[in-house]
């Protein structure tokens, strides 16, 4: 089978290299048989991108310029929408619910330890075992040492570049606090600020013995901040350079570059200008109906959960509210995620310019996505962390030269576990990484043929993505969790099912109710649809012996 290239495309490199059709021959050590691999992977970007039809402000020129080139699935979710547990299913190319990994407490730092990962082979891992380079940097995994080893192994031409780094915070000269602009109740944690870098923050001492802070911090040091064209550059600007570097410079081997872009994760700092692109008075609100979880399976309406971070988020809007007077607070709290969101759109433009400025750039497969989406007040929410369509819900581009459809979008559901399939399918790798060690299959399906024709492409994917949140059980630090105590959400082209550890269930119908306002899971019209999905979700996640009742 060929793998990246059809017969024209074959006779079109040829041209090329023979330097007939009048381009700069690029250098011999640029050769490969084998396609290169750039991933950009974002955190914490929802569907608020062009075209997607997220948010109509949105200004993500860069991205939509990616588009063009390849194509856009415009159902794809996260498998479960967490950063941790989303990355391990990404890299390892396996389910939660087959790793058992499900939550922040199980950490990235022992996720090597989990009975079934341990005995798992990374993507980079499997790329490298094949002849390829692998180059990473930022944020990767929830923590970057995991990364280093993966990068950095001694006599090899893979490396890493820029340390993940959430900051700038406002410190207050002894930790990183909440920004002082930020109004009460909502200021709470480093972590919920929103504001342009413009705005220096200026902490007092306080009665604990912090001696005060003016100025903001990164990584524990200092953040030079003169003005918005002398400053210090933020870890994604960092990342967005070093990987250009990376594209600039001259390969002997084909190259698996991963960056892992921060942004916009919270804090939601950015330069100044991206902010004044949207006026405050201008910004339209994300669609929200007051009591949206009214009708909401009762284990999620009240984030019945003993995750600390999801109990701290379950108050979020609300504080968010009270602190600006009704919905003030969503409407700059938004401002600031469309800002992040351009911000990043910028530094994937330098990447873009710079694999196109690269003798790599006819010959390199580019993927971009996010772990996982985010509410920004829908269901009463700000946060990622549930079974809903804005959380599980990213953005997801493919371009593979000389396979992909030009600027052509695919409406079947898929989802992230499906990348790790896909790129050793393109590079012509062993498609099962893990038969030396016993190790599982991967779960996920290579998306080839709906490259090849994104509206009738027959693949070995099931017709919907599914994705989970951990439920009430306690989960400790690495330890397993069970499929049947966690919150399951299947996605069908027209469909929300979920079944939650409790047996309760929700239904939502995508062609009338985008937004999954009306939970139609008691409608008897919606029976057997309900049925059909529910035996795709038991099946995926092996509980078929619970029943379809």
């Amino acid at each position: 089978m060929i793998y990246f290239f059809d017969v024209m495309s074959r006779a079109f490199f040829l041209l090329l290299g023979l330097g007939l059709l009048g381009f700069q021959q690029p250098p011999r050590t640029a050769v490969s048989t084998k396609p290169n691999v750039l991933v950009v992977l974002c955190d914490d970007l929802n569907d608020m991108v062009e075209t997607l039809g997220g948010h109509p402000q949105a200004q993500t020129p860069n991205l939509r310029r990616l588009m063009r080139r390849g194509v856009t699935f415009t159902n794809a979710h996260a498998n479960n929408p967490v950063c941790s547990p989303s990355r391990a299913s990404l890299w390892s190319g396996l389910y939660p619910h087959t790793t058992g990994f499900y939550g922040f407490r199980q950490d990235q730092y022992v996720w090597r330890e989990n009975p079934v990962l341990k005995t798992s082979v990374t993507l980079f891992e499997q790329f490298k075992r094949n002849g390829y380079a692998v180059f990473g940097t930022g944020k990767i995994f929830h923590h970057d040492k995991p990364a280093y080893p993966l990068f950095t192994d001694e006599g090899s031409a893979s490396r890493f570049g820029v340390p993940l780094d959430y900051g700038p915070f406002a410190s207050n000269g002894k930790t990183n606090v909440a920004h002082p602009v930020m109004r009460e109740p909502y200021r709470r944690t480093p972590f919920e600020s929103f504001a342009p870098l413009s705005e220096v923050p200026s902490v007092p001492p306080d009665a604990s013995g912090a001696p005060g802070y003016r100025g903001w911090k990164a990584g524990g040091n200092p953040f030079r901040y003169v003005s918005e064209t002398d400053r210090d550059p933020m870890a994604d600007e960092q990342s967005a350079a070093w990987a250009g570097e990376v594209l600039r410079q001259p390969h002997t081997r084909p190259f698996l570059l991963t960056v892992g872009f921060i942004r916009p994760h919270t804090p939601l700092h950015a330069p100044k200008r991206f902010f004044d692109r949207f006026p405050l008075e201008k910004i339209q609100l994300a669609p929200y109906l007051e009591n949206d979880r009214a009708d909401c399976a009762k284990i999620l309406s009240v984030f019945d959960t003993t995750d600390a971070a999801v109990r701290v988020a379950s108050t979020k809007f609300a504080r968010l509210r009270e602190a600006y007077g009704g919905l003030e607070g969503a409407r700059r709290h938004l401002q600031a995620y469309l800002a992040c969101v351009a911000y990043l759109d910028e530094q994937l433009g330098k990447i873009l310019d710079a694999l196109d400025q690269s003798p790599y750039a006819s010959n390199t497969v580019v993927v971009f996505t996010s772990d996982h989406g985010f509410h920004l007040g829908e269901k009463d929410w700000v946060y990622k962390q549930t079974v809903w369509e804005r959380s599980t819900r990213v953005p997801l581009v493919v371009v593979a030269p000389g396979i992909s459809r030009a600027g052509e979008r695919c409406g079947r559901p898929v989802a992230l576990i499906d990348v790790y399939p896909t790129l050793v399918d393109l590079a012509g790798l062993p498609a099962q990484p893990n038969a030396a060690g016993n190790g599982r299959n991967l779960d996920g399906h290579s998306l080839h043929p709906l490259l090849l024709s994104p509206q009738r492409g027959t693949w070995a994917g099931p017709p919907v993505a599914l994705s989970c949140i951990s439920g009430t059980k306690p989960l400790g630090e690495n330890e397993p969790g069970r499929a049947a105590d966690q919150h399951f959400t299947v996605r069908s082209e027209r469909y929300r099912y979920t079944r939650c550890s409790n047996g309760e269930e929700e239904l939502y119908d995508h062609r009338t109710d985008p937004n999954e306002w009306r939970n139609l899971a008691a409608d008897r019209r919606y029976r057997a649809a309900k049925a059909e999905l529910k035996r795709h979700l038991l099946r995926m996640t092996g509980q078929a012996n619970l029943g379809e009742n």
